[in-house]
């Protein structure tokens, strides 16, 4: 396979030493790039913020296509807006918040920051499949340290918080409403 126009970043990304895995700095490097690439999806904090775009949608199919667009263009910015909220909910419950970030931490060890799907007894696991179990047992975990309706509530908040900034943000000239992603009109061909 060909990787013409590629422009190699260093030979550690490539494959492991022959001595077998990779060291753990390799790791830390992929790690940070993961990070990077992972942030570089949010958009700027003024844009979300800014109250000059703030008003009132004209009616409930207004409401539903800023919602739709902001939902797609804010996407990286709300999840971190709900994470800090439940985040901040956890503050007052120690044991809570160290079953968080021991979740965490396995989300960015088996889903994050992997570079080849991941194996059980030799056969691959599909990315649904890890999704699905790491949910399941971040939730199922946390609801066990008997924070339930400070987490459920936390969670209801933050959504709460995200969807009606989503509704009254009004979405800049340069969004695709129905997409919700950046887009510059193309002039139209003079053949």
């Amino acid at each position: 396979m060909s990787k013409y126009g590629t422009i190699p970043t260093s030979s550690s990304s490539s494959a492991p030493p022959p001595g077998g895995s990779p060291s753990p700095l390799d790791y830390i490097s992929r790690a940070k790039a993961r990070g990077a690439e992972a942030l570089a999806t949010r958009r700027p904090w003024r844009e979300l913020a800014d109250p000059r775009a703030l008003s009132v949608p004209r009616g409930l199919a207004g409401a539903y296509r800023r919602a739709r667009a902001n939902l797609a263009h804010f996407a990286a910015n709300y999840a971190l807006v709900v994470l800090g909220v439940v985040f901040l909910s956890l503050l007052w419950h120690p044991v809570s918040l160290l079953v968080f970030l021991a979740c965490m931490l396995a989300w960015l060890v088996l889903f994050f920051l992997r570079d080849e799907p991941l194996a059980l007894f030799g056969r691959p696991v599909g990315e649904g499949v890890v999704i699905a179990l790491l949910s399941t047992l971040t939730l199922v975990l946390l609801l066990l340290t008997g924070a339930t309706a400070n987490i459920l509530i936390s969670l209801l908040v933050g959504l709460l918080l995200v969807l009606i900034h989503a509704v009254l943000h009004r979405a800049a000239d340069g969004i695709d409403e129905e997409a919700g992603r950046w887009y510059t009109p193309v002039p139209p061909s003079t053949y």
